[in-house]
């Protein structure tokens, strides 16, 4: 079975805010078997114009769980904390199983 990806791209404008939600969050990707992969490191952009936003991307076991987190009571409580802390942008992907 394919894995999911819920993949965030952040501007973070108030950023004492957003740490309340991330200080929560992974409690809640965890909640559902996800775990963090990708969360704001050290990056560069190689091709094409910067837009220095916040990049994170957390692995569940399937594009379903992916959802289910998202729109889970638990997520969803967590992203209140997000809210006016800045602007994102998220997509749930499925990934590729050959």
């Amino acid at each position: 079975m394919a894995k999911g990806y819920l993949i965030a791209r952040v501007k973070v404008t108030d950023p004492e805010q957003y740490a309340k939600y991330r200080s929560v969050s992974g409690d809640a990707i965890g909640a559902f078997d996800g775990k963090f992969i990708v969360r704001a490191g050290r990056s560069e952009v190689v091709e094409g114009e910067p837009d220095g936003l916040r990049l994170v991307v957390a692995e569940f076991p399937s594009y379903e769980a992916a959802l289910e987190c998202y729109h889970s009571d638990v997520y969803q409580a967590a992203k209140k904390l997000r809210d006016g802390a800045g602007e994102a942008q998220f997509t749930i992907i499925e990934g590729y199983d050959p």
